[in-house]
């Protein structure tokens, strides 16, 4: 039996002014999970005969590799799930292992790559078929005419406030992020206080509702470009030595953009590709305040991502189309040839 809901209400349309239990809306459940029988069963055991689309976020401390996962929150249509790992321990996050890696289930996140390297080094979970948002909003952009400068990435806080996609302030994310600074352990605590419970809520309550208006602006071609990138965020840090062998084939380009690209050679492969930088030499490559990579994103269209305080920190990844990666890593092997 599930455990006892929190309840508070939640406008139709993000875009609206909330409701307060006046009961003009119902008021949209929260779950707190302890155990996999209070997950949905079409959740535990995926089917392509029900395919789902669910929001998808996680919460920990130092959340990487080696960070603690401490909720990992789930958004259906009429419920929300707050998956807790510190409770339900491993046993309940491996259960969830099927519905994150199966095709049937569209993952929608907000910038996957932290998420994605958490669950797979710490259980094995390869985060598969995701629609990231951070992703979608940069490809309607560029569709729509509009470029993006290098480093340029939406925030979630920014892609709510975005008035064609959700319209609301989340001051209360500014709350938590403060609380966060004063105390970095403050998703761990037991039992979870109302403000944590609405703060975990509301990082997937409006995902939906977004994903919706998102893949109406998308087209095919852009989708393709989200399904391969979102395959690529996924796998971003979860580098290994048999060189991501195990992770699911990436999407190939569906049979009428192949015909159309016969004739219009702007559609090309994307990859992932993981450069090894010499023990020390990081901030070298990197350059002063960031120069040195930041004039490589400028010369490449492909997105460049450091490891950073959370690791790993002797690698750059890469991620665009064939040619673009390709250029990047010449310009950064000439940075690490510098470096002598």
């Amino acid at each position: 039996m599930a455990s006892p809901s929190i309840h508070f209400s939640v406008p139709p349309d993000p875009g609206e002014e909330p409701l307060f239990n006046n009961g003009s809306v119902p008021p949209v459940p929260i779950y707190i999970v302890t155990h996999a029988s209070q997950l949905p069963n079409e959740f535990l055991h995926p089917s392509p005969d029900r395919q789902l689309v669910i929001g998808l976020d996680c919460e920990g401390v130092d959340l990487c590799r080696i960070g603690t996962l401490c909720i990992m929150q789930l958004a259906f249509p009429d419920a929300i799930y707050l998956v807790d790992a510190i409770q339900g321990g491993e046993a309940l996050i491996i259960a969830c292992k099927p519905a994150l890696e199966s095709v049937n289930i569209t993952k929608v996140i907000h910038d996957c790559k932290r998420d994605s390297e958490a669950l797979y080094f710490q259980f094995g979970i390869k985060l598969h078929n995701v629609v990231d948002t951070q992703i979608a909003y940069s490809l309607i952009e560029e569709q729509e005419g509009r470029t993006k400068a290098p480093d340029d990435y939406i925030s979630f806080v920014g892609l709510l406030a975005d008035p064609r996609y959700c319209g609301v302030s989340y001051l209360e994310k500014e709350e938590v992020r403060y609380l966060l600074r004063q105390d970095p352990n403050f998703w761990i605590y037991r039992p979870l206080s109302e403000q944590m419970v609405r703060a975990a809520a509301d990082d997937v309550r409006f995902l939906l509702s977004i994903y919706h208006k998102m893949i109406e602006k998308l087209n095919q071609r852009s989708m393709w470009y989200l399904s391969v990138r979102g395959a690529l965020y996924c796998r971003c840090f979860c580098i290994s030595d048999n060189n991501y062998a195990d992770w699911p084939p990436l999407p190939q380009i569906p049979a009428n953009l192949v015909a159309e690209n016969s004739e219009n050679s702007s559609l090309e492969e994307e990859i992932l590709s993981v450069l090894d930088v010499p023990p020390g030499k990081m901030g070298c490559v990197i350059g002063r305040r960031g120069a040195s990579i930041l004039s490589i994103k400028e010369s490449c269209n492909a997105e460049i991502f450091i490891g950073g305080a959370k690791g790993p920190p002797d690698k750059v990844f890469i991620i665009g189309r064939v040619k673009q990666v390709r250029k990047a890593e010449a310009m950064l092997r000439g940075k690490m040839l510098e470096i002598y």
